[in-house]
């Protein structure tokens, strides 16, 4: 089938088309002026299909094994009769922009399986680990019937609010090291956490496992809980073994009704649409002053001077805002 306009486009995704899926999101990650033109005519015709699926988050730290989770966990959620939809943040090279995009083969039988649907997308740089576009891609999958999003981050290390304000349930993948105490993770993203989940809990790390666990619970019960309804519960699970993944689900399912019962989860969604808007108009105004010869100009002027020490960065930035408003 051609598709020669956004109707097109979502025709298709209605009709679960997985082939007008990965070309409508083609386009939305698209920066040409005219794909972005008509990706946002495809996600205003969609919007009214949106929102029907449970919205999870992924991250972890280092070796937690968010991939063989997911394909796991993915697995057990498709023969349940569930439509999972991953959208994969693989990380993009700082030197030459690219980025692995493996996680297709990382998980060979979830993307084999005709109820699952995997996008792996460059993180681009942006904050937290996620695609600039993964919040539009989620909702072309809720349109296309998927009632499962999974998005995996690229991992602690930065800061995961970005994926924590387009999720319903955040989840963080841990490893079974007691004597590392919190390996390091930043209790910000502690704070995030619907769930903690201690993975690879089989064999000779159950015991250690077993002591994380305890470890973490000690953890969670200093911090404020993001809901008073909710009390964020320490998991555990063996991604080899699929050991524990009934558990995390029902522990999903749960904080979904939980948050659908006393209002919380429209009132969250509702915020994070607000929050996404003003990030994207943020971007905007970026992209259009960096595509004014005049404001390239200043910008690369106070970039060296301020390389070069002789200006400060707070004084920089008020020159290039001051050029700004004299445009």
């Amino acid at each position: 089938m051609k598709y020669c306009c956004p109707k097109d486009y979502v025709d298709g995704i209605l009709k679960h088309s997985r082939i007008a899926l990965s070309k409508a999101i083609t386009m939305i990650e698209s920066s040409l002026p005219s794909h972005q033109e008509t990706a946002q005519e495809i996600l205003s015709l969609i919007m009214p299909y949106t929102g029907n699926s449970v919205r999870i988050g992924i991250t972890g730290v280092p070796g937690a094994g968010k991939s063989t989770f997911i394909e796991s966990f993915g697995m057990y959620l498709v023969e349940s009769h569930h439509k999972v939809a991953v959208l994969a943040i693989d990380p993009s090279s700082s030197i030459s922009g690219g980025s692995i995009l493996a996680d297709k083969t990382r998980m060979e039988k979830l993307s084999a399986h005709h109820n699952a649907f995997i996008r792996p997308s460059p993180s681009s740089g942006c904050l937290g680990g996620v695609a600039r576009k993964t919040r539009e891609s989620m909702l072309l999958c809720e349109a296309a019937g998927f009632d499962t999003v999974l998005v995996e981050t690229v991992g602690v290390g930065q800061s995961e609010t970005a994926v924590s304000s387009m999720v319903d349930f955040f989840l963080v993948l841990m490893l079974p090291n007691a004597g590392d105490e919190l390996q390091g993770i930043k209790k910000g993203v502690l704070e995030l956490a619907d769930a903690i989940v201690v993975n690879k809990a089989d064999g000779s790390q159950m015991e250690k496992a077993i002591l994380s666990k305890k470890i973490y619970e000690n953890a969670i019960h200093i911090l404020t809980p993001a809901s008073q309804d909710w009390t964020v519960p320490v998991l555990t699970c063996s991604s080899i073994e699929n050991t524990g993944i009934t558990e995390i689900w029902d522990t999903v399912l749960r904080h979904n009704k939980i948050l659908k019962d006393n209002g919380e989860l429209v009132k969250k969604r509702r915020k994070q649409a607000v929050s996404w808007m003003w990030s994207m108009f943020e971007n905007k105004i970026k992209d259009y002053i960096f595509s004014i010869p005049k404001f390239e100009a200043e910008i690369a002027l106070m970039q060296n001077k301020v390389e070069s020490g002789t200006i400060s960065s707070t004084q920089a930035a008020e020159n290039i805002f001051k050029c700004l408003l004299n445009f």
